[in-house]
């Protein structure tokens, strides 16, 4: 692979984005945990209003988990932000609030993998650190011929190798950003723009026409059902809305009206009571069903309604005002369910 190739198309090519603006490791980190499964388009407002919230590691460490969530609020895989805030966490306590050069300490780091840690050492402090992502992966696969499936153990270690080989030389942080930019905007998953790519000569997909069958997707598991029943309880003439704080993995740290999941059975009054019992008692009715897919998880949720001004809040769950949801991480899924008894 031309290693200056690369690095001429990305002078005259590459996008300006805010974190390329930059060399703060923390900045750049924020950065990647944000890009992570994400479009650049959406993150870029939320990475500008997050670091304007919690513009260093000590900032992001001491602000409450609320806050947190709220300004991640739309972003989605919200355990990102739980792991970032738990390793500037980290950062203040052992390495006061700077975060490491040495490349072993960020790996220690509260939600940084080998990714991430490449990321910040080769564009933060220049060290010839490789970097393998979504994007890296299509090209290497494409360019070297690699017809071992994504995830595959061969295939990882294969890719990891080219990447090591590949960042060894100058400005290691931008030759890793052109790989990923030109898997961005050039190699992409369908219709590659194969006549402007300035290491095609060197491809075995576009020698042999293979640019649709490279790279070997990874074999998925069917996403797995889960049947829920959820009780919409409201106070003050339906301006408060009774919410849950989840500490599970799958919404951990937002909130959500109460639920039950329901395993052999389709959701009853007797599950939406249920649900509400840490709360409280009282007549529910069910309103209908809501469905939300996420990528490993297909949701069906059976929405009950109850008007529970007598309600009792505790350690668990408090009424929130609709109209200071923004205040705090709300799950897609809550707002789904809400919208579908016109509270949103």
């Amino acid at each position: 692979m031309d290693r200056d190739a690369l690095l001429r198309w990305y002078d005259e090519h590459k996008r300006d984005l805010p974190w390329r603006r930059t060399r703060d490791p923390y900045a750049i980190w924020v950065s990647e945990i944000m890009c992570q499964q994400t479009r650049v388009e959406t993150v870029i407002p939320y990475y500008e209003k997050f670091l304007s919230r919690f513009p260093t590691p000590a900032a992001l460490a001491s602000a409450p988990e609320d806050d947190v969530m709220a300004m991640w609020s739309g972003l989605g895989y919200y355990r990102r932000a739980r792991l970032l805030q738990k390793g500037a966490r980290e950062v203040v306590a052992s390495y006061g609030g700077q975060v490491p050069r040495d490349r072993d300490a960020r790996l220690k780091l509260p939600g940084v993998g080998r990714y991430t840690a490449g990321a910040i050492g080769s564009i933060a402090w220049s060290e010839e650190e490789p970097v393998v992502d979504g994007n890296v992966m299509r090209v290497f696969a494409r360019h070297f011929g690699i017809d071992s499936p994504l995830g595959a153990k061969e295939t990882d270690a294969r890719m990891w190798r080219e990447a090591e080989a590949l960042v060894r030389g100058p400005r290691p942080g931008d030759l890793n950003q052109s790989i990923m930019e030109l898997g961005a905007r050039v190699c992409r998953p369908r219709s590659p723009t194969c006549l402007v790519c300035p290491i095609a000569h060197g491809c075995v997909a576009k020698a042999e026409g293979r640019q649709a069958q490279l790279p070997v997707p990874k074999v998925k598991k069917a996403p797995r059902r889960v049947t829920l029943a959820t009780v919409v309880a409201t106070r003050d003439k339906r301006r408060e809305i009774l919410l849950v704080k989840q500490e599970r993995a799958l919404f951990g740290g937002l909130y959500m009206t109460p639920a039950l999941e329901v395993k052999g059975a389709a959701p009853s009054e007797a599950h939406g009571r249920a649900a509400l019992a840490p709360f409280g008692s009282g007549r529910i009715v069910s309103t209908g069903k809501v469905e939300h897919i996420l990528s490993h998880r297909v949701m069906e949720v059976t929405v009950f309604l109850a008007t529970h001004g007598r309600a009792k809040t505790n350690s668990l769950g408090r009424f929130v005002a609709l109209d200071a949801l923004h205040t705090i991480g709300v799950a897609s899924l809550t707002k789904k369910i809400l919208r579908s008894v016109d509270l949103l």
